[in-house]
């Protein structure tokens, strides 16, 4: 279960990151009141999911499956580009979440 709140923190997480451009600097009412919404929504969902999985292992795939996923959504919906440095980038993201996962078993 606390998969799925780490799931759904960051699916809450990337609803707000995708409405910050339209709250136009939170001066919108509604785009603005809805970012806040998700982006709490996210750090209960989170507070929830640490509850069984280590706080930084957590906090590691929160962060990093939200940067991946908040560029492509910037690609795809907003026409930002996707450069070089942007995919080595992610992939080093990718990559220490996973090195994370891989160890998270070999110390205490």
């Amino acid at each position: 279960m606390p998969y799925v709140y780490l799931f759904t923190a960051i699916a809450a997480e990337l609803i707000g990151t995708s409405l910050m451009k339209a709250t136009e600097g939170f001066t919108r009412l509604w785009p603005t009141a809805a970012c806040l919404i998700a982006y709490g929504a996210s750090f209960v969902l989170l507070s929830q999911a640490v509850k069984g999985i280590p706080v930084g292992m957590a906090y590691a795939i929160w962060s990093g499956v939200g940067t991946a996923a908040i560029v492509a959504i910037g690609a795809v919906y907003l026409g930002e580009p996707v450069t070089a440095a942007k995919v080595a980038g992610i992939s080093l993201i990718i990559a220490g979440v996973v090195m994370l996962n891989l160890n998270s078993g070999t110390a205490h």
